[in-house]
């Protein structure tokens, strides 16, 4: 069978690895793709974004299944477009995708069904916001509503850091953030409660009805060593998350996982694809949503694909004919961990152009996931800010982390950067 991987990240790149992996695929394409899945002969870089270029293609070559792995397509409706000329294809509808590309439509969703999240308020006003903040105090998150790359939420430990967020997010210092993240052209803020807490990734996947939850994770959000610095889409990220025990395990499913699948049906909008919910949990294991998003996290995903052990192609079979239920997945005992590493500039403008050199070829242990890469005339460049995911399997976390760093070593390229303590909180477990 053929299949297509749409995407040109960490996470598609670990997707279409591991498709490769099922005995019923004979050919992966990626859409774009990257540096990484142009190097790799056995994946096949398809150079279209258009969705009735994409839609023409899998008729064309009786694509079997599609996946979709960013949000901006699914926000997009990328799965309704494929749906409607009868293609199979994974991930949740534009309605479903509002979940991660509102944060208000996710917020008011949470408060109507009761999901355990942050007490908030929404603002177009800029000067109403910084009223809100004035009288909430500080630490407090301001959030960008729509789409914005993992970039759109400050955690403001200040009045001034939130007040400078806020002009920012609602543009009136003049650079406001992208279009994505306006609401019928008008930028809009939602401001939540600080959570105290240790934060995880608790990712499954829905059918419209069945639910099946992958191993848990751990993400870094922050650029700098012990979690200092701006937010990120991602520095680093380990699984399986020890702050997720069997007691918080089953509170996120009976109290945010499941209610959330269920509300989402109850509300006309059946959610098919992968739910990520970002939760917060707090000293006594009680955890709280954080974000909702609609896709697999980034750069979770390249950890959590190195220890599945089951056919990544039966499991998308299943789940989009609506059987998930007969699913039982299979993991491996380790630890995985992936490091990556950034561009020059990141998170804020990221420089483009520079060379790769050494990337250690794959390994039963290790492999190099590419994320911001490029072939440009046969040579390997950077080409946006989280360019490499440095990923290894390992006994424990004390044992992947240096393993983890030592390939990270061979690597080089002008201006790159990475944290040095990914996988630090399981260490004090």
């Amino acid at each position: 069978m053929k299949v297509l991987v749409i995407g040109s990240g960490g996470r598609e790149h670990a997707i279409a690895w591991k498709l490769l992996q099922s005995t019923k695929i004979q050919t992966v394409y990626v859409a774009p793709g990257n540096g990484g899945t142009a190097s790799d002969h056995r994946l096949h870089n398809l150079p279209l974004t258009d969705f009735k270029d994409l839609a023409e293609f899998a008729e064309r070559e009786k694509i079997a299944l599609t996946v979709v792995g960013p949000e901006g397509p699914l926000a997009g409706g990328i799965v309704d477009f494929f749906r409607a000329r009868g293609l199979r294809i994974f991930g949740p509808t534009k309605a479903a995708a509002q979940l991660e590309s509102s944060k208000a439509f996710a917020k008011a969703f949470m408060k109507r069904h009761q999901i355990p999240t942050a007490a908030y308020e929404t603002f177009t006003d800029a000067a109403l916001a910084h009223a809100y903040v004035d009288q909430q105090g500080a630490p407090i998150v301001i959030k960008a509503d729509g789409l914005a790359a993992g970039k759109g939420v400050v955690v403001a430990t200040t009045l001034p850091q939130a007040h400078e967020a806020i002009d920012w997010m609602l543009g009136t210092d003049a650079s406001g953030v992208s279009l994505d993240v306006k609401h019928n052209d008008v930028p809009r803020v939602v401001i939540e409660q600080f959570l105290e807490g240790e934060e995880a990734s608790f990712i499954v996947m829905c059918d419209g009805k069945n639910v099946v939850s992958l191993a848990t994770s751990q993400d870094h959000k922050r650029l700098l060593d012990g979690d200092e610095g701006p937010n990120t889409g991602g520095m680093g990220a380990y699984s399986p998350a020890p702050v997720v025990t069997p007691n918080v395990h089953a509170k996120a499913m009976h109290e945010i996982i499941l209610p959330t699948i269920q509300g989402m049906a109850k509300d006309g909008v059946p959610f098919t694809g992968f739910l990520y919910a970002g939760l917060m949990i707090d000293a006594h294991g009680q955890p709280r949503t954080v974000e909702f998003n609609c896709r697999l996290g980034d750069p979770e995903t390249q950890p959590i694909l190195m220890r599945l052990k089951s056919d990544l192609f039966d499991l998308f079979a299943h789940a989009t004919d609506g059987k998930l239920d007969e699913v039982e997945l299979h993991w491996d005992r380790r630890v995985a961990l992936g490091v990556v590493v950034a561009a020059a500039g990141y998170p804020g403008t990221p420089r483009k152009g520079d060379a790769i050199q050494g990337i250690p070829v794959e390994a039963a242990d290790g492999i190099v996931f590419h994320a911001g890469t490029e072939l440009r005339d046969g040579n390997l460049v950077t080409s946006g800010g989280r360019v490499l995911c440095v990923t290894v399997l390992a006994d424990s976390v004390k044992q992947a982390q240096p393993r983890a760093y030592e390939l990270l070593q061979a690597i080089r390229f002008d201006g790159m950067q990475y944290r040095k303590d990914i996988g630090h909180r399981a260490m004090k477990r």
